[in-house]
């Protein structure tokens, strides 16, 4: 998979190590470092469609300013959260996500969802 950032700031912290333990703490960043390692090895988002997707239970999220967006997860109740990097979004007839297609994703950055 093809994996961007939203901006340089998030991909600098992404990909310097002592950076990444210093913003989240050294669990969140391995958990953090996994879930980069995983999405980078997939051939497409479908390798995380349920039920492939535990432990990082990879899931669409469908509520206000978050409809669009995916996210995986960290240590709770942090999650990973990232959108499909393809113009246009890859969809199904009935309107859904087409996860067999998605082969780039856009990481926006780690959030508590939930709050």
């Amino acid at each position: 998979m093809d994996i961007s950032f939203k901006n340089k700031k998030l991909e600098k912290s992404f990909n310097e190590g002592a950076q990444l333990d210093k913003i989240h703490g050294t669990l969140r960043a391995k958990k953090i470092r996994i879930r980069m390692k995983e999405l980078r090895a997939a051939q497409s988002l479908k390798d995380f469609w349920p039920p492939k997707s535990p432990p990082g239970r990879c899931h669409e999220l469908t509520e206000g300013k978050r409809s669009g967006q995916l996210s995986v997860d960290l240590d709770h109740p942090y999650r990973l959260i990232f959108i499909p990097d393809h113009d246009p979004v890859p969809r199904r007839e009935d309107g859904g996500l087409e996860w067999s297609q998605v082969t780039a994703i856009q990481i926006l950055g780690v959030e508590d969802t939930h709050g």
